[in-house]
């Protein structure tokens, strides 16, 4: 049946890896969606990326896409240390901001954009896909019905391999234009996910080590988390794992909840084993769990394109985005600062509020960047 509103005007800043995947989500949800213009800082890049994918327009810069008035929502697929600004741009210029993760480089910046988008009315929203799955979205409103149980105990992993040449790409590795590492730019997708499930975090204790990878922050850290609804989780991030897996499990009082995947699970990643006496919670997980697709950007996207057509806040929202990124600055406070960190310690004047560094990172190679 075709979308009862006109489709949403996409602008895309940045036609690098991950504008890609924007482009193909848009494509493929022609009644929610057109692509209207992309701009990218190299207009090579951007000419041929519109001519793959079938864009409107292409723009010199991104101040004239969103001035334009031909754009409803931009998508910033750039890296990470533009993302904040570009969004601020946006929302002054009436325009929806979608920006990939991590939404701002700190607190401070994410508490800005916040500020910006209430000045405005007009909304950032992170690209966080992974709630999006159905299988994800059946398990949160089951936790949320109470129908498994006290959750008791979670596991995150996100294990996964970059030699050191992926390093080469300049922003790559750097606190001041990355923001961190696999805490930041990898694991924070599973985590992510993590937190939408069990809810808000109470305090974390945490280990962030530089092992092998040539960068100025770190390539693994470890945290043990406690929630408020009562349940505790280990989250692991490692670019230093030759067996890739991305890893949840939630422990529940009536089941156990398992993915297993790499960049995108299907429903088939999932497996659901009731606690004895309560089989039946199995038949209603596969009943409700469907669909062979992976998550991806087409299922945020297209709730999103839901919820601005009936007038209603889209997600993920800045609410959820900045509870998630206050657990990345809270797991390098807690590494670098020594001591367990509880939710809303982070705040302005607190060393690790400006910077997720916090001017306290024990190597040798980052003391140019913390000085």
């Amino acid at each position: 049946m075709p979308h009862a509103h006109p489709p949403l005007r996409s602008g895309v800043i940045g036609t690098g890896g991950i504008a890609h995947a924007h482009a193909a989500a848009i494509a493929a949800l022609p009644g929610q969606y057109t692509l209207a213009g992309v701009t990218d800082v190299d207009q090579d890049r951007a000419v041929a990326f519109a001519a793959e994918m079938g864009s409107e327009r292409v723009f010199p810069d991104a101040q004239s896409l969103l001035a334009s008035g031909e754009i409803d929502i931009v998508h910033i697929c750039t890296p990470p240390g533009t993302h904040a600004d570009l969004s601020i741009q946006a929302m002054r210029a009436g325009v929806t901001a979608l920006v990939e993760k991590p939404t701002a480089l700190s607190l401070a910046e994410f508490d800005r954009v916040a500020r910006i988008e209430a000045e405005t009315g007009v909304q950032t929203l992170t690209v966080f896909q992974h709630r999006f799955g159905p299988a994800a979205e059946h398990l949160r409103r089951l936790a949320a019905e109470g129908a498994l149980g006290r959750p008791l105990i979670a596991t995150c992993e996100t294990l996964w391999f970059r030699p050191d040449e992926y390093f080469d790409v300049p922003w790559r590795g750097r606190w001041d234009i990355e923001g961190g590492g696999p805490t930041m730019g990898h694991g924070i997708h599973q985590f992510d996910l993590l937190l939408s499930v069990l809810g808000p975090w109470d305090d974390i204790t945490a280990i962030a080590s530089r092992q092998s990878r040539p960068t100025d922050t770190e390539d693994v850290s470890l945290s043990l988390v406690r929630f408020a609804g009562g349940a505790v989780a280990s989250v692991v991030n490692s670019l230093v794992s030759p067996r890739e897996t991305s890893r949840l499990r939630f422990d529940f009082e009536h089941a156990t909840i398992e993915v297993e995947h790499l960049y995108g699970y299907t429903s088939a990643d999932w497996t659901f084993t009731p606690a004895p006496g309560h089989e039946h919670l199995a038949d209603a997980w596969i009943r409700h769990v469907e669909g062979e697709a992976p998550s991806s950007h087409r299922d945020q996207f297209s709730a999103i394109a839901a919820a601005l057509a009936e007038g209603e806040r889209a997600g993920v929202d800045i609410a959820d985005a900045r509870r998630t990124l206050e657990f990345a600055a809270a797991t390098y406070a807690a590494s670098f600062g020594g001591a367990r960190i509880a939710s809303g310690e982070i705040v302005e004047g607190t060393p690790f509020y400006d910077t997720m560094h916090g001017g306290i990172v024990p190597w040798e190679t980052v003391k140019e960047v913390v000085a």
